[in-house]
């Protein structure tokens, strides 16, 4: 019976050891010791692997994941640890709106004077004036306090 993969996964007998050794030995995460039990269940070096199904239920995985774990092997070109570690993030999902500038602005606002009205600043206050200002992005009042408190300004 076909193994039914679309990307078939050759292994090395020297990253066969490996594997072997870091499922066996040694103190690893989890899913990295799971993923290379899928890499050594997929392996067609030592001959035709058993249908994704029977290695799923054996494994007590997805389907998926032998998919995705395939799929990162032939994406890092057949690196082994590679394909078991976590992908490193380039970059924060999201960046950041406050910058220096914007910390700058909104501890200078913060130490102003209070408007007309109001005994002294609070974050919701705050949040209101830094909505109608132009040149600084709209945070919410949570994002106002961690700024503030991270560089240690009171509202008194």
């Amino acid at each position: 019976m076909a193994s039914q993969l679309k990307r078939p996964v050759t292994l090395s007998a020297r990253d066969r050891e490996e594997l072997i050794r870091w499922t066996t030995t040694g103190v690893h995460s989890a899913s990295s010791i799971m993923r290379a039990r899928v890499l050594l269940a997929l392996d067609t070096s030592v001959g035709e692997p058993d249908p994704k199904v029977v290695i799923a239920d054996r494994l007590e995985v997805s389907g998926e994941m032998l998919r995705l774990v395939a799929k990162r092997f032939d994406e890092t070109g057949g690196d082994v640890l590679a394909t078991i570690g976590r992908k490193k993030r380039a970059l924060p999902p999201v960046p950041s709106p406050v910058t220096g500038e914007v910390e700058a602005r909104l501890i200078a606002l913060a130490c102003s004077a209070p408007p007309a009205g109001h005994a002294r600043w609070s974050l919701r206050l705050l949040e209101k004036h830094v909505q109608l200002t132009e040149d600084i992005p709209n945070l919410d009042h949570s994002t106002i306090g961690r700024v503030l408190k991270k560089r240690n300004c009171v509202l008194t």
